[in-house]
């Protein structure tokens, strides 16, 4: 039976206002084995977030030591001691923590792992220093539940059960226990910043406050060990689905040595490097990175969702976001988690990628979409419509079907239901790979003509030649534009380079009659401190996007733009670190940490992405260079845990704010993008090829280009004025139609029933002749509903 120890409450409700914790990792660790439904982070010597039962959820904002002597001194361990974490095996995610004190009399070493088939962190500890000295301290456990993603709204709990003493907190259907292989001797639950213990000790180095319970707050709980007959021990942190459900994982992963847990742990891990390809003798540090890279990427998936990879198992800027802010990267993007899976590809593990594209196939939306991202159970949480991330669940698709792997699952529905929404809302995307600007994106269009050319691949090997036929046709649209609609003609950033790609040429996707001029319009960025510029030509804003065209095989390396572009970008974006290059995303960029050090609190500046080493690296082996250089720097980007950021610091060494040119700021570490990333840079320099390169869309575009369609697209959200002699004007429309149009201002008229798809689009075309001189005009009328449209559409000739 379990029973409440007294029945004291802890003073100071609600607490303070809750905050989560600094999103650069030491560590980040889980269980091999999918019975355990449980994820640890590191941050600074001390257990931070926690996640369960599924990786999106973090429950805690961290688990730490306070320390004293009851008279002289109050240590916080991350606060006062200092660290130094460092993984226990090359392929296993255990760390060992050494946290000493400052004056040398005292260590606390922790081993940290994940119960290899329960809920419960389990974190080993051992105080080392003189007897007499450690005679001296008390020891205490400080758990800060943030339970249901959010600090508000917990209770807590001190209780008794099967003669132990635990603290136990509940929030919801989710409840935490905590335990040691010592008896706690003390316990308290308060309000963070009026009662809990950390507030208590400080006050004069002893645990005064002794609270049964804390409710409806912001809470920590308190536990002082008794270390009388022992100075190592188990700590647990158990969750389950009700209070015993917690407290028996707690019992029963404590009850088993640690020794035995932590060779099977590492047993598991083991397991994982089958069939994993030798790439380390590509590396330039014994394969630390790329052995740490896989298992990151692997421990980001889900173990109830299978195939739902996250972006990152952490919260940027995490110690300035309270409740409202309950996404950080603990979500799942199509974008990262196709480049995730694809590293693992990359790196010969592609059973998870099998899981990942049945995973996507069910969270696609009816119209074919997906989600700007979304929760692991498919809900959406921001909803902007990416193209891109449209785009790469087919891309994965074709990666797969390249490798050979055989799928009982039918994917060609999810393939068509894609495309088909490629070819209805674009071509302009409502945010690219920012996910913050609307319009002509050349990163998003080479996303979008290399999924199109593979979906056609795939409606071709289904016996419907007309549907690859119309989709190839498309995806030639959209190629045969990408200069006119992406390249100004008037650079200015670079002293004799007029002509370059932009970042984006800005459009609402609303506007029937989008600019599609990249030397015009103006462009919004957010993210700057107040009172700063935020509205910009868009012409002089570059990104290293232009770079995707190469890596699929839709421009050649030594076309004349893109080496120019890559002059620009190297120009403006480059930043040279002690350990190698790195780019920013793009100019004027306003995401990252603030000039002050502060973190991103909606504005600040934005720093460079050890990512777009790898892209930019990518590009130089296309171009037939030397990649070392790229290799090397994403090497030096790591932590001493192999773990990469998404963010650097890119100014000089500011030791008073703790940032330092090339090492990681406040955003996410570790990022999945960066990791995969690193792993293809990897595979490619073996192979001498991009690992993502497409021969299929190289060999339509970069050969002589006869079976290329020259064509013309006119459609209710992109209303074209004028077409191009010889060309095809196609007319498209989501319904059956019949088009009455002329070609001599009305003097004769023809009727041509609409061709209908099965993507949901039907479509006239029209032959432009050389000869034409007059515009064409046109109008609908709607079978279905057999009404005509009531306006004639004029298209002139040019």
């Amino acid at each position: 039976m379990v029973k409440t120890i007294g029945q004291t409450q802890a003073f100071g409700s609600p607490g303070l206002d809750p905050r989560w914790t600094q999103a650069s990792k030491d560590g980040v660790g889980t269980a091999y084995s999918t019975s355990s439904n449980i994820w640890f982070t590191i941050w600074n010597g001390v257990v931070t977030e926690v996640y369960h039962p599924t990786v999106d959820r973090p429950q805690i904002r961290d688990l730490q030591y306070l320390i004293s002597d009851g008279k002289s001194f109050f240590h916080e361990e991350k606060r006062h001691l200092e660290s130094r974490v460092e993984p226990m095996w090359t392929h296993g995610l255990g760390y060992r923590i050494i946290n000493s004190d400052p004056q040398g009399r005292y260590t606390v070493i922790k081993e940290v792992i994940a119960d290899p088939h329960l809920s419960c962190i389990l974190q080993h500890t051992k105080l080392t220093g003189e007897r007499e000295f450690l005679s001296q301290l008390h020891l205490y456990a400080l758990c800060a539940p943030h339970l249901e993603v959010g600090g508000m709204g917990n209770n807590g709990y001190a209780i008794e059960v099967a003669g132990h003493d635990l603290l136990i907190a509940q929030k919801g259907g989710t409840w935490l226990a905590l335990g040691a292989t010592v008896p706690f001797t003390r316990l308290s639950c308060g309000y963070v910043g009026k009662s809990d213990g950390w507030t208590d000790l400080a006050d004069n180095f002893q645990m005064d406050w002794e609270f049964d319970s804390a409710v409806d707050g912001n809470l920590a709980l308190t536990g002082k060990l008794n270390l009388d007959n022992n100075n190592e021990f188990t700590l647990g942190l158990a969750f389950g689905s009700n209070l015993h459900n917690a407290i028996s994982t707690l019992f029963q992963s404590l009850n088993i040595p640690f020794e035995q847990q932590k060779q099977q742990y590492n047993e598991q891990w083991k397991r994982s490097r089958r069939g994993i390809h030798s790439l380390e003798n590509i590396s330039f540090d014994d394969g630390k990175l790329y052995n740490n890279s896989i298992s990151q990427l692997l421990a980001h998936e889900d173990k109830t969702y299978p195939g739902a990879l996250i972006a990152s198992l952490a919260i940027p800027w995490g110690e300035a976001k309270n409740d409202q802010d309950q996404g950080g990267y603990h979500l799942v993007w199509t974008r990262d988690l196709v480049s995730s899976v694809a590293g693992l590809v990359a790196a010969g593990e592609t059973q998870t990628a099998v899981r990942s594209l049945i995973y996507l196939a069910t969270s696609q939306q009816e119209d074919g979409g997906f989600a700007q991202n979304f929760w692991v159970d498919g809900t959406p949480y921001w909803k902007g419509i990416q193209l891109d991330e449209v785009a790469f669940p087919i891309l994965l698709a074709w990666r797969l079907h390249q490798e050979k792997n055989c799928l009982n699952f039918d994917v060609y529905p999810m393939i068509l239901r894609a495309a088909g929404y490629l070819i209805r809302h674009g071509p302009a995307t409502q945010q690219e790979r920012w996910e913050e600007n609307s319009g002509y994106s050349p990163s998003t269009l080479a996303s979008n003509i290399a999924a199109l050319i593979c979906a056609a691949q795939f409606a071709r090997e289904s016996g419907d030649q007309a549907t690859a036929e119309f989709i190839e046709e498309y995806a030639d649209f959209l190629e045969s534009h990408i200069e006119a609609w992406t390249v100004t003609t008037e650079g200015t950033l670079v002293a004799g380079i007029k002509r370059h790609y932009i970042r984006i040429t800005p459009t609402d996707i609303n506007n029937p009659q989008p600019n599609e001029n990249p030397n015009q319009g103006n462009i919004f960025i957010r993210n700057h401190p107040p009172g700063e510029a935020t509205e910009f030509l868009a012409k002089e804003i570059v990104d290293g996007g232009f770079l995707q065209l190469v890596r699929y095989g839709i421009r050649k390396p030594d076309d004349p733009i893109i080496v120019d572009s890559v002059k620009v970008i190297d120009a403006v974006l480059k930043v040279d670190t002690p350990v190698g290059p790195c780019w920013h995303r793009y100019n004027q960029d306003g995401y990252g940490q603030q000039e002050d050090g502060n973190a991103y609190t909606g504005f600040g500046k934005g720093r460079a992405w050890p990512l777009l080493t790898g892209e930019r690296g990518h590009y130089e082996l296309a171009a037939g260079g030397d990649i070392k250089t790229y290799i090397k720097a994403m090497e030096g980007f790591a932590s001493n845990t192999c773990l990469l950021p998404e963010q650097v610091w890119d100014e000089a060494d500011r030791p008073e704010i703790h940032m330092y040119l090339g090492k990681p700021t406040g955003s996410a570490m570790p990022l999945m993008w960066a990791h995969s990333e690193y792993i293809k840079l990897l595979r490619s320099n073996h192979d001498g090829q991009v690992f993502d390169f497409i021969p299929e869309i190289a060999n339509r575009y970069l050969g002589d280009r006869s079976e290329c369609k020259l064509l013309e697209i006119w459609k209710f959200n992109r209303q074209i004025d004028k077409v191009k002699k010889g060309h095809t004007l196609r007319i498209q429309a989501l319904a059956s139609f019949q088009l009455h149009w002329s070609q001599d201002n009305w003097q004769t008229v023809q009727d041509i029933p609409s061709t209908s798809t099965k993507l949901g689009v039907n479509f006239v075309d029209i032959s432009i002749s050389d000869d034409q001189q007059q515009p064409i005009s046109f109008t609908f009328f709607w079978i279905e509903s057999s009404k005509w449209e009531q306006r004639n559409y004029p298209v002139a000739i040019e």
